[in-house]
């Protein structure tokens, strides 16, 4: 017999926490250094400006217990990035 139950966490996300509607996945990797390096680009991607002004954070979780009998667990809140000039430029 063997355990579903693992030690280590299965994944990370990245998630949007709105004050009007329910929560959005941004970015889902293999470990929460991979989330810090794509959630940012992701979420500005992903949301157009008026949804940005609706976030209220970002919630960084990762994965505890088996594939199939887990749940996410809040980790930390990452920065909101910020749309710099740069995207600005590239998106004209």
């Amino acid at each position: 017999m063997f355990s579903l139950t693992e030690a280590k966490a299965q994944g990370w996300r990245a998630v949007a926490v709105f004050d009007d509607r329910p929560d959005g996945l941004i970015y889902l990797g293999r470990s929460s250094t991979q989330v810090r390096a794509g959630y940012a680009e992701a979420y500005l991607e992903i949301f157009d400006e008026d949804e940005r002004e609706h976030v209220q954070t970002i919630s960084m979780q990762r994965w505890q217990g088996a594939p199939d009998a887990g749940r996410w667990l809040h980790h930390t809140n990452l920065k909101l990035p910020t749309t710099t000039p740069q995207k600005l430029v590239r998106a004209a």
